[in-house]
């Protein structure tokens, strides 16, 4: 959405309606869409009509048969063929221990405890967030888990299973030892072989909670956590974090770390072949993986033989190669850009999914004027969502706010359409109240400020918003950052002084529940606002001591609801990404983190173990 000519239009349309709203004072969003994103298995065309073209976007839905699985419509898989996917940054990390990003390909032959739920209908749950409900995973090199008491989690993994036939494992079976010798490698759990946690968990981690691992037998695992919330472990062991990929100990034992791809070794679908940095990752079929697919059990994974990782940082690079097939898929498209692609190749799939966060600009609030509430509220009410909604996002993007947690996850969050009234109205576009407020708060006539801003972000956005502060009085300079240099000044530096709005929003989070609760917590980094709020920090030790997910789920609740009324960050809207998909590829429906995603493939292993192509279709199309 950086384009002039888009920017321009955009503009006109957002200044045509700021003029109608001030003649209309209503408040009534003009577009409503589903806030569970549809997600499909056949194609629906929607036509969505703007000023100047008619861009035809494909989504999925899912048709379920009156006899038989949700999923034959999909057809019967084949094997063989090569999957080409792309990464937008080059994959550095090979070694767990030493992976505090998601620059890894290791999750293609590195496995976890836990995987999706490969037989569930998209229209129960579509995978496409970060959060994963524990009813939603089902175990991968974990059989099962069970709480056998207060705070003792206890995994049984499954039997024949193989470390892959290379030196030095030389395809021997994964036990119970190889679990406990990577969460000691990790985390330096007392009792353990290590005395020093790995370099990215050396600052505290969720695991500092975990008092001892201890294997019982061959395949059974017992942790034992100085919390007693489940939900707290569920979501630390079963994250798909980097932290929690199995590597081989023989082979650390060897070679001291695996930080050379050359000692690349797991229990995954694939084996790492070759690796070029800043080139390509290419991986082949192991033949002795253990795992049959859910849909088909008796169909042994991979169906794909080669497994292709190009690294491709541009994306009107990556975008040449997906229009010319040289991708069979990708994700993380903003709105604009899929729009070209759909008039250029209208063949290609689009699937549109939430963007991690909503897009946030959080106020220094131990600054005046931002320490009165009645500021920010009115900062709020001075910006029309649903026209942005309707006008900037062409309707892709539902017309709400958030609190912390995205309005997408359902049963998890306090989603904008269950706040009480009056409530929502603080954050109904109103600029008459809005200089009401300021005027309250001693600033009748406005004020002058600044904006930090991070340039990974949505910058036309951030014109748009401050076009509707000057209505108000209220006259913001922007000041762009590059990502690196707003993390310096901001995030560590704490150095501005107003306003800041980062490439990641803070509000309409999709992440793991106890990973929003302290993201206002005082000395957080996320916190850029500097909150520091004795009410709001108690509520994470509240929710750490809960003892149930119900109770959990209401903790989280009313942080939601304290947050919202406090008006801790400025809730601009959630927009969706785009996901481009060749006709030929089967079985995607936008996963997160199964092809790249936001944070990186972290799902690899199962996903791409379990897609296929339809090399039938391909060859029709001249590929």
């Amino acid at each position: 959405m950086k384009k002039g000519l888009i920017w321009v239009a955009l503009t006109c349309l957002i200044v045509t309606s700021m003029v109608l709203a001030s003649c209309n004072k209503t408040t009534t969003a003009t577009t409503s869409t589903s806030s569970t994103p549809a997600t499909t298995t056949t194609t629906k065309t929607t036509a969505i009509t703007t000023t100047s073209t008619t861009v035809q976007l494909t989504s999925t839905t899912t048709t379920t048969a009156v006899t038989g699985n949700w999923w034959d419509s999909l057809g019967t898989p084949q094997y063989g063929n090569t999957l080409t996917l792309r990464y937008a940054i080059n994959p550095t990390s090979f070694d767990p221990y030493f992976t505090d990003s998601y620059r890894t390909v290791m999750t293609a032959y590195m496995e976890r405890l836990s995987g999706d739920d490969w037989t569930l209908n998209p229209t129960v749950f579509n995978y496409q967030m970060t959060f994963r409900s524990s009813q939603f995973q089902t175990g991968d090199l974990a059989k099962s888990w069970e709480f056998t008491g207060p705070g003792t989690f206890v995994v049984h993994l499954r039997q024949g299973i193989y470390w892959q036939n290379i030196t030095p494992a030389n395809g021997r079976e994964f036990t119970s030892a190889d679990l406990v010798y990577h969460y000691d490698r990790e985390e330096a759990v007392p009792g353990g072989g290590f005395t020093v946690p790995a370099p990215a968990r050396s600052s505290g981690t969720a695991y500092n909670n975990l008092t001892s691992v201890t294997a019982t037998d061959k395949y059974t695992v017992v942790f034992q956590w100085s919390t007693y919330n489940p939900e707290f472990i569920l979501e630390t062991m079963l994250t798909p974090q980097p932290e929690n990929c199995i590597e081989c100990p023989d082979a650390v034992k060897l070679w001291g770390d695996l930080n050379d791809w050359h000692h690349a070794i797991g229990t995954g679908p694939f084996i790492l072949q070759d690796y070029v940095s800043a080139s390509s990752a290419t991986m082949v079929k192991n033949p002795n993986y253990w795992a049959y697919d859910e849909r088909y059990p008796q169909n042994r994974l991979p169906y794909i033989d080669t497994l292709k990782i190009l690294v491709i940082p541009d994306d009107a690079t990556a975008l040449a190669a997906m229009r010319t097939g040289k991708i069979d898929a990708m994700d993380g498209i903003p709105f604009t850009e899929a729009q070209d692609v759909q008039k250029t190749n209208p063949n290609i799939m689009q699937i549109g999914y939430p963007q991690s966060t909503a897009w946030t600009i959080l106020a220094r609030v131990d600054n005046p004027p931002f320490t009165d509430v009645k500021v920010r509220q009115a900062l709020q009410m001075a910006i029309d969502l649903p026209t942005i909604a309707k006008s900037y996002y062409l309707s892709t993007a539902d017309p709400w706010p958030s609190s912390i947690t995205s309005n997408y996850m359902t049963g998890w969050s306090w989603p904008y359409l269950q706040w009480p009234q009056d409530l929502k109205d603080q954050f109904a576009y109103n600029p008459t109240a809005a200089k009401k407020l300021l005027a309250d708060a001693g600033y009748p006539n406005g004020f002058n400020t600044d904006i930090v801003a991070d340039t990974g972000g949505d910058m036309s956005l951030m014109q748009i918003v401050t076009s509707y502060w000057a209505n108000i009085g209220v006259n913001a300079t922007i000041k762009p950052m590059d990502t690196a240099s707003f993390a310096s000044f901001v995030s560590t530096g704490h150095k501005q002084d107003a306003l800041s709005y980062r490439s990641v929003g803070i509000l309409g989070v999709t992440t793991d529940p106890f990973r929003q609760l302290n993201i206002f917590a005082t000395g957080n980094a996320p916190n850029n606002g500097l909150v520091s709020d004795p009410v709001y920090d108690a509520m994470y030790v509240k929710a750490i001591a809960a003892t149930t997910v119900d109770e959990a789920k209401q903790i989280l609740a009313q942080e939601n609801q304290y947050v919202a009324e406090h008006h801790f960050g400025i809730s601009l809207l959630q927009p969706r990404l785009f996901a481009l998909v060749q006709p030929w590829f089967k079985g995607y429906n936008g996963q997160m983190y199964s092809i790249y995603g936001t944070a990186g493939a972290q799902l690899m292993y199962f996903y791409c173990a379990r897609f296929w192509i339809d090399q039938k279709v391909k060859t029709s199309m001249g590929y």
